[in-house]
């Protein structure tokens, strides 16, 4: 195959640099979203008033912004690192257009916002993934902004709460993408062995290396109901092992049952349980 043909055009608006932002107004909020799960149209008010989940109990995919708003205590949240940018630090075609398109169409710098804030009075250290930002892949910077925070919770005694959501390394950044999985692991242990604790919340998709890396290396993971967590895709998993895998492969639920996640915890419910499990673990500085 030619060489050029590698690179192929994309073929969709996510590969070109992240879905242009939608602006609805409130003559819009009638307007419905379909749920991919139980067939029916939902209409907008009612999802921003019940945290973008349907009747059905599906979980509509959230941006780190909105995540933050609703698991954090009012105006808490104090931003950490944000003037860390990704850049193109092997020349991969395209990928600096792109970078330019996702800042614009996300209004983000990077896949991983991280701060510090209080959830229900309890002080911690926060990070969440952004899955408009190339789905929240892990590049050098999504690397070294989380590794920072865990730095920053060990220097200030601090637990960590992290939110996943990720299709995994960063391919346009090579090895250096993955050298990200042993260094964010690296500072998970130290963080650990110094006796703070670590709270991961997975969401839809958690996968690739961040899976195999900080997302699954939590003192207690906590997932949203029905998400997909795991390494390779499931049909990367069926061509290698030439067999159908089962409906709920990879899927939370199927997790839990077989002892890869501790909890499931509706939405609704996870700031409460957040807050609880931090109490739990405190080292008496939650204010």
């Amino acid at each position: 195959m030619p060489i050029n043909n590698i690179f192929r055009k994309p073929k969709n608006e996510l590969e070109k640099g992240g879905r242009p932002p939608v602006v609805v107004t409130e003559a819009d909020a009638e307007i419905g979203m379909t749920c991919p799960k139980c067939g029916k149209s939902i209409p907008l008010s009612y999802l921003w008033e019940n945290l973008y989940v349907c009747p059905c109990g599906y979980c509509f995919r959230l941006n780190a912004r909105q995540r933050i708003n609703f698991m954090t205590d009012t105006d808490s949240f104090q931003e950490l690192f944000s003037e860390l940018e990704s850049r193109d630090i092997l020349g991969f075609p395209g990928y600096a257009d792109k970078l330019e398109n996702l800042k614009k169409s996300t209004g983000e710098s990077e896949a991983v916002i991280c701060g510090e804030a209080t959830i229900l009075g309890q002080r911690c250290a926060l990070f969440v993934m952004e899955p408009n930002f190339m789905m929240g892949s892990m590049g050098t910077i999504v690397g070294e902004k989380i590794t920072r925070l865990f730095e920053y919770a060990i220097e200030h005694s601090l637990p960590v709460v992290g939110c996943t959501v990720s299709g995994g390394a960063r391919m346009q950044e090579g090895i250096m993408s993955l050298m990200q999985m042993a260094k964010t692991s690296g500072v998970v242990k130290k963080h650990s062995d110094l006796g703070n604790f670590y709270l991961v919340v997975l969401t839809d998709p958690t996968t690739g290396g961040v899976t195999a890396s900080f997302a699954m290396l939590g003192d207690i993971l906590m997932a949203e109901p029905g998400a997909i967590i795991g390494f390779a895709g499931a049909r990367v998993v069926e061509q290698t092992v030439r067999k159908k895998v089962p409906h709920d492969f990879q899927k939370a639920e199927l997790l839990v049952e077989h002892g890869f996640l501790d909890m499931i915890v509706p939405r609704a419910e996870q700031k409460k349980t957040i807050s609880t499990l931090l109490s739990m673990h405190s080292k008496g500085k939650s204010k």
